[in-house]
């Protein structure tokens, strides 16, 4: 079949759907080639691999080239869980959307009186669907369709950003920028970055002269508090490299200190804005791509940038805080414009949409504390869950505890 023919099918399937086109358009063609080609095969070799799971890349002849499949896409079943692994070894998705990554972050001493946070990540090798221990970054994203990552080395702030292939595991490509930068972050359809640059590594630690953490021991390793050495973000297109940077000073000015040590840019829902969360209110400030403070958009204004999850695929939902406990914890379901809450799902946290009905979540394992909890999967309407992972232990400071990194599949 022609390339002109392939487009007009995948276009008249997406009219179908009656959503906007996705950021893995140009894959959905290549996918229709590969339809037509293997209709020749039998029902019951198609039968067989329907059944393969995640397992090593497979080469699918195409034009007399191998084209490798991404190990997230071999497997498309809609729950793809572990609840015996923690930190989990294999895929694990739901929806539209998967653990791409997971990092645990621990302290490098670096004198008597200074050190430095250091994430370690693992991250999903699409060659075999397994998560792959990587000490070479300190921070790490990942793009839609999850073929590409972001990456910064390790020593912050970085003037380059690097395109990973997580197929071969190579850098493809380096961004050199003028300013530290040391957070990056895609934009939701992937084609562009935000990178927050710092004067200073955000990450860095001291003692304090008190107890810190409850255990009863004073000169704890704290973050800065108090202190920001952020100075503004770039805005890059990730096919070129080229965009601009933006100062933005610290907002709210005379309240106080409205920011953590490390407070990341990060894009809006429909990518035209970013924003930066404060820790008083209003909680988010929205800026042009110019850096120029702007109003929240109205779907935005009852969001709040540590619930991960923020609105729904379709806008019609939003994600709130914790809604209550009881035997079972739960979180809230917002209406995006007025705040108003739709409905309680249970979750302590929730992460991330898997689609426009259900949510990705921590929650926690009845009568234990707040720290044993698990990432599962709940229903708007449901009261069940479903665990995707095993349950995490100790509080949220303690080395080896993993977070999760979501993309979209």
């Amino acid at each position: 079949m022609k390339m002109d023919q392939l487009v007009r099918e995948v276009l008249h399937e997406q009219a179908e759907q009656a959503t906007v086109t996705p950021p893995d358009f140009a894959g959905r063609i290549l996918a229709v080639r590969r339809r037509r080609r293997t209709r020749t095969l039998t029902g019951a070799a198609l039968a067989m691999v329907v059944a393969v799971a995640v397992g090593v890349a497979v080469p699918v002849l195409d034009g007399g080239k191998d084209e490798p499949r991404l190990a997230s896409q071999m497997n498309r079943s809609d729950i793809i869980a572990h609840p015996d692994q923690t930190p989990p070894r294999d895929l694990i998705a739901a929806g539209d959307t998967a653990l791409a990554a997971y990092y645990t972050t621990g302290m490098v001493k670096e004198s008597a009186d200074r050190g430095v946070s250091r994430r370690t990540y693992h991250l999903l090798d699409q060659r075999t669907g397994t998560y792959v221990k990587t000490t070479k970054w300190s921070v790490v994203d990942i793009a839609p369709g999850m073929r590409t990552a972001v990456v910064l080395e390790k020593d912050l702030p970085a003037r380059r950003i690097g395109l990973l292939d997580l197929l071969t595991g190579e850098v493809e490509r380096w961004i050199t920028v003028d300013r530290g930068v040391a957070g990056v972050e895609f934009s939701p359809d992937g084609s562009k970055l935000v990178a927050t640059t710092y004067s200073k590594n955000p990450d860095l630690l001291s003692r304090a002269d008190y107890d810190s953490d409850g255990d009863g021991k004073k000169n704890d390793w704290t973050p800065q508090y108090g202190t920001s050495y952020r100075t503004g973000f770039y805005v890059l297109d990730v096919d070129s490299g080229d965009g601009s940077w933006s100062g933005v000073t610290s907002p709210g000015d005379g309240m106080g200190m409205p920011l953590n040590a490390r407070q990341d840019f990060a894009f809006s829902d429909d990518g035209k804005l970013v924003y930066s969360g404060l820790t008083m209110e209003p909680h988010m400030q929205y800026y042009d791509f110019e850096g120029n403070e702007v109003d929240k958009p109205a779907n935005a204004k009852y969001l709040h940038w540590f619930v991960g999850a923020g609105l729904s695929p379709n806008g019609k939902l939003a994600a709130g805080d914790f809604a209550g406990g009881g035997k079972t914890t739960a979180s809230a379901i917002n209406d995006p414009y007025t705040g108003k809450r739709l409905h309680k799902v249970p979750g302590q946290q929730l992460l991330a949409w898997a689609d426009d009905k259900r949510l990705i979540a921590w929650d926690i394992e009845p009568g234990t504390n707040e720290f044993h909890n698990r990432l599962v999967l709940v229903t708007i309407g449901s009261g069940k869950t479903v665990p995707l992972s095993g349950f995490r232990q100790g509080n949220d400071g303690a080395a080896g505890r993993w977070q999760a990194v979501f993309a979209q599949r």
